[in-house]
């Protein structure tokens, strides 16, 4: 979509990062998801795999575009919508403070959400069993996971992450993911 004309002010690159999208029965193409940030005005929409990562521009504010979002978004597909922003210079900086080396045998995972949601998974992880080499570390308030591979649900942690008090507080992705998402947003 090219940017809109109304739009005076300088606009910033930003990429939404929806909860629960294509899972639990929440099922949408991402098609459809962009066509509703475009009606909401959003400017250079894009997605990026099918598990709810929304590129765009915008002049206004995360926090208004979040919630613009979240009511748009749920009435359109007629579910409870959460979702987080992120712009390029924090999806950077998460990539580039990963504390884990890439290994053929571990997911490493990173998580975005309300203001403090790295101490509570960091101390919900501390208070867990933990599987053989599995890990957390915190990095300038942002919480990393690496898991071996086939554990992530099986992982006392993992079912913690699906708490119903929690669900609704962050969504994760996979570093693979926000480095894709980085590329696409400053290549």
């Amino acid at each position: 979509m090219k940017p809109n004309k109304n739009n005076t002010a300088k606009l910033s690159n930003y990429c939404a990062f929806l909860r629960g999208v294509n899972v639990g029965g929440v099922n949408m193409k991402m098609a459809e998801v962009c066509k509703v940030f475009e009606k909401e005005g959003l400017n250079n929409v894009s997605s990026i795999l099918a598990s709810g990562n929304i590129l765009f521009s915008s002049n206004l504010t995360p926090k208004t575009v979040e919630n613009k979002l979240k009511k748009a978004l749920s009435q359109h597909f007629n579910y409870d919508a959460h979702l987080f922003i992120l712009d390029t210079e924090s999806i950077q900086n998460l990539v580039k403070n990963n504390p884990f080396n890439p290994h053929p045998d571990f997911h490493t995972y990173s998580f975005v959400g309300i203001e403090h949601i790295a101490e509570i998974l960091m101390k919900e992880f501390r208070s867990s069993k933990t599987e053989l080499e599995e890990e957390a570390k915190m990095m300038h308030d942002t919480f990393y996971w690496r898991v071996p591979k086939s554990h992530t649900l099986l992982s006392q942690f993992g079912k913690i992450l699906g708490r119903k008090d929690l669900r609704d507080s962050f969504t994760s992705r996979n570093m693979n993911t926000f480095e894709r998402v980085l590329k696409k947003l400053y290549p």
